[in-house]
Protein backbone atom coordinates (compact mmCIF):
# COMPACT_ATOMS: atom_id res chain seq x y z
CA UNK A 1 0.00 0.00 0.00
CA UNK A 2 1.07 3.30 -0.65
CA UNK A 3 2.47 5.30 2.49
CA UNK A 4 1.86 9.17 3.29
CA UNK A 5 4.19 10.77 6.15
CA UNK A 6 1.98 14.21 7.28
CA UNK A 7 2.38 17.00 9.92
CA UNK A 8 -0.27 19.03 11.54
CA UNK A 9 -2.63 15.91 11.34
CA UNK A 10 -4.48 16.38 14.00
CA UNK A 11 -6.75 19.27 12.89
CA UNK A 12 -7.83 21.02 9.94
CA UNK A 13 -6.85 19.84 6.54
CA UNK A 14 -3.93 18.06 7.74
CA UNK A 15 -6.35 15.77 9.14
CA UNK A 16 -8.68 15.34 6.42
CA UNK A 17 -5.82 14.69 3.94
CA UNK A 18 -4.79 12.03 6.93
CA UNK A 19 -8.57 10.42 6.95
CA UNK A 20 -9.58 10.61 3.23
CA UNK A 21 -6.10 8.77 2.03
CA UNK A 22 -6.83 6.22 5.12
CA UNK A 23 -9.80 5.29 4.02
CA UNK A 24 -8.71 4.82 0.35
CA UNK A 25 -6.30 2.24 2.21
CA UNK A 26 -2.72 4.45 2.04
CA UNK A 27 -0.76 3.43 5.46
CA UNK A 28 -0.26 7.03 6.96
CA UNK A 29 1.88 8.25 9.06
CA UNK A 30 0.29 11.43 11.11
CA UNK A 31 2.37 13.88 13.19
CA UNK A 32 1.19 16.80 15.59
CA UNK A 33 2.47 18.18 18.52
CA UNK A 34 0.64 16.91 21.35
CA UNK A 35 -0.82 13.06 20.53
CA UNK A 36 -2.58 13.17 24.12
CA UNK A 37 -4.80 15.87 23.07
CA UNK A 38 -5.70 15.02 19.57
CA UNK A 39 -9.02 13.06 19.95
CA UNK A 40 -9.61 13.10 16.24
CA UNK A 41 -6.65 11.49 15.43
CA UNK A 42 -6.54 9.00 17.56
CA UNK A 43 -9.98 8.03 16.96
CA UNK A 44 -9.04 7.98 13.03
CA UNK A 45 -6.34 5.60 14.02
CA UNK A 46 -8.65 3.71 16.06
CA UNK A 47 -10.70 3.25 13.25
CA UNK A 48 -7.90 2.37 10.77
CA UNK A 49 -5.86 0.38 13.26
CA UNK A 50 -2.63 -0.66 11.37
CA UNK A 51 -2.93 2.26 8.80
CA UNK A 52 -2.86 5.04 10.75
CA UNK A 53 0.26 5.73 12.82
CA UNK A 54 0.05 8.95 15.15
CA UNK A 55 3.65 10.56 15.87
CA UNK A 56 4.64 13.38 18.22
CA UNK A 57 6.54 15.86 16.79
CA UNK A 58 7.44 19.33 17.62
CA UNK A 59 8.72 21.35 14.59
CA UNK A 60 11.07 23.51 16.41
CA UNK A 61 12.37 20.73 17.94
CA UNK A 62 15.36 19.86 14.83
CA UNK A 63 16.76 16.69 16.85
CA UNK A 64 13.51 15.49 17.38
CA UNK A 65 12.79 15.57 13.44
CA UNK A 66 16.37 13.58 13.05
CA UNK A 67 15.17 11.08 15.61
CA UNK A 68 11.73 10.94 13.77
CA UNK A 69 13.96 10.33 10.31
CA UNK A 70 15.98 7.22 12.19
CA UNK A 71 12.66 5.40 13.75
CA UNK A 72 11.36 5.39 9.95
CA UNK A 73 14.73 4.84 7.91
CA UNK A 74 13.66 1.16 7.12
CA UNK A 75 10.09 2.50 5.68
CA UNK A 76 9.19 3.26 2.37
CA UNK A 77 7.27 6.44 2.38
CA UNK A 78 5.57 7.24 -1.08
CA UNK A 79 4.34 10.89 -0.30
CA UNK A 80 6.19 13.35 2.50
CA UNK A 81 3.27 16.58 2.86
CA UNK A 82 4.43 19.25 5.20
CA UNK A 83 1.05 20.62 6.03
CA UNK A 84 1.96 22.22 9.45
CA UNK A 85 2.28 25.55 9.41
CA UNK A 86 2.01 28.61 11.54
CA UNK A 87 0.92 32.45 11.28
CA UNK A 88 2.68 33.89 14.16
CA UNK A 89 3.98 31.99 17.10
CA UNK A 90 1.42 34.13 19.40
CA UNK A 91 -1.67 33.83 18.11
CA UNK A 92 -1.94 30.92 15.82
CA UNK A 93 -4.71 31.90 12.97
CA UNK A 94 -5.59 35.00 11.22
CA UNK A 95 -6.56 38.06 12.81
CA UNK A 96 -7.38 41.39 10.62
CA UNK A 97 -6.43 43.40 13.38
CA UNK A 98 -3.41 41.96 14.24
CA UNK A 99 -0.27 44.41 13.69
CA UNK A 100 2.95 42.34 15.15
CA UNK A 101 3.49 41.56 11.39
CA UNK A 102 2.88 44.91 10.09
CA UNK A 103 5.89 47.54 8.65
CA UNK A 104 6.63 49.12 11.92
CA UNK A 105 5.40 46.49 13.92
CA UNK A 106 7.76 43.44 13.24
CA UNK A 107 9.05 41.26 16.09
CA UNK A 108 12.50 39.75 15.19
CA UNK A 109 11.61 36.42 17.59
CA UNK A 110 8.46 35.74 15.96
CA UNK A 111 9.87 36.26 13.08
CA UNK A 112 12.19 33.93 13.09
CA UNK A 113 10.37 31.15 14.73
CA UNK A 114 7.86 30.99 11.88
CA UNK A 115 10.69 30.76 9.52
CA UNK A 116 11.91 28.06 11.46
CA UNK A 117 8.29 26.23 11.52
CA UNK A 118 7.26 26.98 8.09
CA UNK A 119 10.96 27.32 6.31
CA UNK A 120 13.28 24.83 7.96
CA UNK A 121 11.19 22.40 9.61
CA UNK A 122 10.20 20.91 6.28
CA UNK A 123 13.66 20.95 4.83
CA UNK A 124 14.54 19.01 7.63
CA UNK A 125 12.11 16.20 7.46
CA UNK A 126 13.08 16.53 3.93
CA UNK A 127 16.59 15.86 4.79
CA UNK A 128 15.75 13.34 7.45
CA UNK A 129 13.55 11.07 4.96
CA UNK A 130 15.14 11.20 1.96
CA UNK A 131 16.32 7.53 2.12
CA UNK A 132 12.52 6.29 2.81
CA UNK A 133 11.51 8.69 0.45
CA UNK A 134 13.86 7.36 -2.74
CA UNK A 135 12.93 4.29 -2.00
CA UNK A 136 9.35 4.44 -2.53
CA UNK A 137 7.51 4.06 -5.57
CA UNK A 138 5.79 7.48 -5.38
CA UNK A 139 8.31 9.54 -4.25
CA UNK A 140 7.54 12.60 -3.98
CA UNK A 141 7.56 15.75 -1.33
CA UNK A 142 4.95 18.39 -0.96
CA UNK A 143 5.05 21.19 1.29
CA UNK A 144 1.98 23.32 2.08
CA UNK A 145 2.51 27.12 0.40
CA UNK A 146 -0.23 29.79 0.19
CA UNK A 147 -1.33 32.44 -1.71
CA UNK A 148 0.58 34.53 0.32
CA UNK A 149 3.68 33.64 -0.81
CA UNK A 150 3.35 34.52 -4.89
CA UNK A 151 5.56 38.07 -5.27
CA UNK A 152 3.47 38.88 -8.26
CA UNK A 153 -0.32 38.58 -6.61
CA UNK A 154 0.74 40.76 -3.60
CA UNK A 155 -1.42 43.90 -3.33
CA UNK A 156 -1.32 44.86 0.05
CA UNK A 157 1.50 44.08 1.49
CA UNK A 158 1.05 43.09 5.34
CA UNK A 159 1.75 40.17 6.96
CA UNK A 160 5.25 40.29 6.48
CA UNK A 161 6.13 36.94 8.89
CA UNK A 162 4.09 35.11 7.19
CA UNK A 163 4.41 36.13 3.41
CA UNK A 164 8.26 36.18 3.40
CA UNK A 165 8.54 32.13 5.06
CA UNK A 166 5.76 31.19 2.36
CA UNK A 167 7.88 32.69 -0.39
CA UNK A 168 11.21 30.93 0.59
CA UNK A 169 8.86 27.64 0.65
CA UNK A 170 8.36 28.00 -2.85
CA UNK A 171 11.80 29.01 -3.57
CA UNK A 172 13.15 26.20 -1.37
CA UNK A 173 11.01 23.41 -3.14
CA UNK A 174 11.99 25.15 -6.98
CA UNK A 175 15.92 24.23 -5.75
CA UNK A 176 14.76 20.87 -3.90
CA UNK A 177 13.05 19.51 -6.99
CA UNK A 178 16.24 20.68 -9.33
CA UNK A 179 18.46 18.57 -6.96
CA UNK A 180 16.42 15.68 -6.33
CA UNK A 181 15.52 15.47 -9.91
CA UNK A 182 18.43 12.58 -10.50
CA UNK A 183 17.06 10.44 -7.96
CA UNK A 184 13.59 10.82 -9.38
CA UNK A 185 12.09 12.50 -6.69
CA UNK A 186 9.40 15.09 -7.54
CA UNK A 187 9.18 18.05 -5.48
CA UNK A 188 6.51 20.66 -5.23
CA UNK A 189 4.97 23.44 -2.95
CA UNK A 190 1.35 23.31 -2.77
CA UNK A 191 -1.32 26.07 -2.06
CA UNK A 192 -4.37 24.67 -0.53
CA UNK A 193 -6.95 27.03 -1.10
CA UNK A 194 -8.28 30.21 1.10
CA UNK A 195 -9.91 26.97 3.80
CA UNK A 196 -12.59 27.94 6.89
CA UNK A 197 -9.73 26.35 9.67
CA UNK A 198 -8.88 27.45 12.52
CA UNK A 199 -5.98 29.38 11.07
CA UNK A 200 -7.49 31.52 8.64
CA UNK A 201 -10.90 33.42 8.75
CA UNK A 202 -14.55 32.13 8.78
CA UNK A 203 -15.66 33.69 5.21
CA UNK A 204 -12.64 31.67 3.62
CA UNK A 205 -15.02 30.18 0.11
CA UNK A 206 -13.54 26.12 0.64
CA UNK A 207 -14.53 24.02 3.49
CA UNK A 208 -11.83 21.55 5.43
CA UNK A 209 -13.23 18.93 3.39
CA UNK A 210 -13.75 20.43 -0.13
CA UNK A 211 -9.86 21.38 -0.08
CA UNK A 212 -8.70 18.36 1.33
CA UNK A 213 -10.58 16.46 -1.42
CA UNK A 214 -8.32 18.63 -4.04
CA UNK A 215 -5.14 17.84 -2.11
CA UNK A 216 -5.79 14.07 -2.09
CA UNK A 217 -6.55 14.27 -6.24
CA UNK A 218 -2.89 16.23 -6.32
CA UNK A 219 -1.05 14.09 -4.58
CA UNK A 220 -2.50 10.81 -5.86
CA UNK A 221 -1.57 11.69 -9.37
CA UNK A 222 1.68 14.10 -8.56
CA UNK A 223 4.87 12.75 -10.72
CA UNK A 224 7.56 14.63 -12.28
CA UNK A 225 5.53 17.30 -14.36
CA UNK A 226 4.67 18.40 -11.45
CA UNK A 227 8.00 18.69 -10.17
CA UNK A 228 8.92 22.89 -9.47
CA UNK A 229 5.63 24.11 -10.12
CA UNK A 230 3.51 26.17 -7.72
CA UNK A 231 0.50 24.27 -7.84
CA UNK A 232 -2.79 24.84 -6.25
CA UNK A 233 -5.18 22.25 -4.29
CA UNK A 234 -7.27 21.88 -7.37
CA UNK A 235 -4.38 21.05 -9.44
CA UNK A 236 -4.21 24.57 -11.11
CA UNK A 237 -0.69 26.53 -11.08
CA UNK A 238 -0.29 29.55 -9.29
CA UNK A 239 2.04 32.39 -10.42
CA UNK A 240 5.31 33.18 -8.53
Amino acid sequence: MPTLLITGANRGIGWGVARLLAERGWHVHATCRRPDRAEALQALAAAHAGRVTVHALELLDFAGIKRLGQRLEAAAIDVLFNNAGVMNMAQRRYDPALTIQDFGHTDAEDWTKVFQVNVIAPMKLAEALIEPIARSERKVIITATSVMGSIRLNKTGRWHHYRTTKAAVNQMMRGMAVELRPRGITCFPLHPGSVRTDMNFARAPLSIDESAAGIVRVIETAGPEQSGRYMMWNGEEMPW
